[in-house]
């Protein structure tokens, strides 16, 4: 067998972790998240659970990856010989290939109104005509059909060249664009008229808006944008060297998450407010808000406004690669390790795969908002649950410790490992039940 590649470095890591966490969970689903869920004390749970949950499971998720070197149903084999845990490996194989399903869908909107915006579309229309971009987009009988293939096939090219030349390079050029790009587009939404209306719906706490739905909802975001409970930390972790140091890998994640996740809420709330648009607007909130906003900026100051819409639209495209391509290579990884394809015909076994699911989606609205409360509300919390299990009562202290502390190479996760482990096994297994069963109750 062919030896497995590896990330080039600890930074490429991260970045590669990233570019799976900083996709359209945070710049498309996180402002209508926290727009549907009542604002800013959405927003500081979804903080809170980042810190004291997602980052133990991350880790824990971590550890299963780079402890078996393999995809997640070879790694749970390599791990144990307990055939009840193989239902663990394969729910982490199907769910992230579901999510990409629709999720792709999502990315050919994104492509779509980057298109629109190199036509310089938004700034030659009145704001109502530009704001009615989407729902006349949406009542096309092909063009988000079309749109959905287009990026999905770009979805499956990239990962056809590998780890190093596909996946690595594509982060190392996209995650840097995308930040910058998105501190821009910000920076013209909060100097827009009544864009502190936004800003303080974004960032003020509102007690009264408090419900274990809400937290159930905080939760399953901050696992769906650190990527986690969907094979892909498991994945990505099997290409991490024994060199580099797991929980800094995780905390850097988390970290690069949580800002560009307050700086997209930033880049987008002001903006609605702005537009006089509800924020529990749904799905399609950045796509109705963000025309609205530019054509209006159009009637004066046109090539700005043009140039702005290019690239945000442009940055809303690459952040739904950078996840698209994480989602779909936990399949791809799969196909080639335990069936033998080749990376191409894996790569091609997806995209059909995915194409099905997006056409399915497509042609009805209702089945896409299903599959997106079911896969971040239920499916990737208890995937996540079975990862903490997995690691804290399943696999060797020992083994574990070994992991954490890069084999006793890494001082500083060495003293932290007595909390980390704590956390796995006790805290965030107990938190996760809770947040499931009030959420159901609720």
């Amino acid at each position: 067998m062919a030896e497995r590649e590896k990330f080039g470095s600890i930074t490429v890591a991260i970045m590669a972790f990233a570019g799976s966490a900083i996709g359209l969970g945070n710049i498309w689903r996180f402002p209508y998240v926290t727009g549907e869920n009542g604002g800013g004390l959405f927003v500081l749970l979804f903080c809170v659970f980042t810190l004291i949950l997602a980052i133990p499971i991350f880790i824990a998720e971590s550890v299963i990856g780079r402890k078996s070197g393999a995809s997640c149903i070879g790694a749970v084999r390599k791990l144990t010989d307990k055939k009840f845990w193989r239902l663990f490996g394969m729910l982490s194989v199907i769910t992230p290939v579901f999510i990409a399903g629709y999720y792709c869908v999502v990315g050919g909107w994104s492509l779509d109104f980057l298109i629109k915006s190199l036509a310089f579309s938004f700034s030659r229309t009145s704001p109502e005509e530009a704001g009615a971009l989407f729902p006349a987009f949406m009542a096309s009988s092909w063009k988000p059909l079309v749109m959905f293939t287009g990026f999905l096939a770009l979805t499956a090219l990239i990962p056809a060249f590998g780890i190093k030349s596909g996946i690595e390079l594509f982060n190392k050029i996209s995650i840097p664009i995308l930040f910058a790009v998105i501190v821009a587009v910000a920076i013209f939404s909060i100097s827009l008229p009544d864009a502190e209306k936004g800003a303080a719906y974004l960032l003020e706490p509102d007690w009264s808006k408090f419900s274990w739905r809400t937290c159930a909802a905080a939760a399953g975001q901050s696992f769906y944008s650190l990527s986690l409970g969907m094979g892909i930390i498991i994945t990505y972790s099997s290409y991490v060297d024994r060199k580099e140091d797991l929980p800094v890998t995780a905390v850097g994640t988390a970290v690069a998450g949580l800002i560009f996740s307050l700086i997209a809420g930033l880049a987008i709330l002001p903006a609605v407010f702005s537009a006089g648009i509800s924020p529990s607007a749904g799905p399609g909130l950045i796509f109705e808000t963000l025309p609205y906003i530019f054509s209006k900026m159009g009637a004066e100051q046109a090539w700005i406004s043009s140039a702005v819409a290019i690239l945000f639209f442009l940055s809303v495209l690459v952040a739904a690669l950078t996840s698209s391509i994480s989602l779909i290579e936990v399949g791809i990884s799969y196909l080639i390790e335990e069936h033998g394809l080749s990376r191409i015909k894996a790569c091609a076994c997806c995209f059909a795969f995915c194409w099905v699911l997006g056409a399915v989606c497509i042609f009805d609205m209702d089945i896409f908002s299903i599959f997106d409360h079911f896969s971040s509300d239920f499916l990737i919390i208890i995937n996540g649950l079975l990862g903490a299990l997995f690691v804290g009562w399943v696999m060797k202290k020992s083994e574990v410790r070994d992991e954490i502390t890069s084999s006793g190479t890494m001082p500083g996760a060495g003293k932290a490992f007595p909390f980390l482990y704590a956390a796995i096994r006790f805290f965030a297994p107990v938190l996760i039940l809770l947040i499931l069963l009030t959420g159901f109750i609720k």
